[in-house]
């Protein structure tokens, strides 16, 4: 394991080390400690490495991560996994504002809880948030899932497109064009998977209810929905 102590290495040297593996990297395994809320950390990695964080992380950590699994021992500022295009990212505290905005691929996992605006304009990202979600989420959600396995705030899925929701707990107020949608044996198996590829296997999917789009605030066509 290669081990970076940011209290005696620069930010600039850990990203550039983390940029400079592929994948063909022989040092598959990171640590990061003390991180003392520093911003951008692991910010563009396109390796399959795993970095372990040993501590909470500021702006935009994991932004932009391809293939790597990232995982924050405590919580992350704003921006966490911003657009993100593969991989995985693991949040074990909370998080702040925006978690995973326009991501277009990989797993986003919140252990606590999630401001406001989590899941923003979504294009393909899967999102599982163990706690609750402020308001605003899912604004504008193209594509991808969005778990919330607690709460949900205000103005859920605003003037969503074809994203999918699925929130356990209480939802204080759907935005525009976001409506409850049936919970069929296909979403079921989906919810079950995504369930379990963060951690939660002993949460049932049956316990959940499902919103998305009720398709009146746009003119699209669905059978072009993925290129939203």
């Amino acid at each position: 394991m290669r081990t970076i102590d940011l209290a005696k290495s620069s930010l600039r040297e850990l990203n550039e080390d983390l940029h400079r593996q592929d994948s063909g990297a022989n040092e598959a395994s990171w640590e990061v400690l003390n991180p003392r809320g520093q911003h951008a950390i692991a910010v563009g990695v396109d390796a399959p490495i795993a970095i372990d964080v040993k501590g909470s992380v500021g702006y935009y950590c994991g932004g932009m991560n391809k293939q790597a699994a990232i995982t924050v021992h405590g919580s992350a500022g704003p921006g966490v996994a911003e657009n993100m295009m593969s991989g995985k990212v693991v949040i074990k505290g909370d998080a702040s504002q925006y978690a995973g905005a326009t991501g277009r691929g990989g797993m986003l996992v919140i252990e606590g809880n999630a401001s406001s605006r989590c899941g923003i304009s979504m294009k393909g990202i899967n999102i599982v948030v163990n706690g609750n979600i402020g308001h605003m989420s899912a604004f504008m959600a193209q594509s991808g899932h969005l778990v919330v396995c607690g709460d949900a705030g205000d103005a859920l899925g605003d003037s969503i497109y074809e994203a999918k929701l699925f929130v356990r707990g209480k939802v204080k107020s759907l935005g525009a064009d976001c409506i409850e949608k049936e919970m069929r044996p296909e979403h079921h198996e989906t919810l079950t998977k995504l369930l379990k590829d963060a951690g939660l296997s002993n949460v049932k999917s049956s316990e959940f209810k499902r919103y998305g789009s009720a398709r009146k605030l746009y003119n699209f066509n669905i059978d072009n929905a993925d290129a939203y």
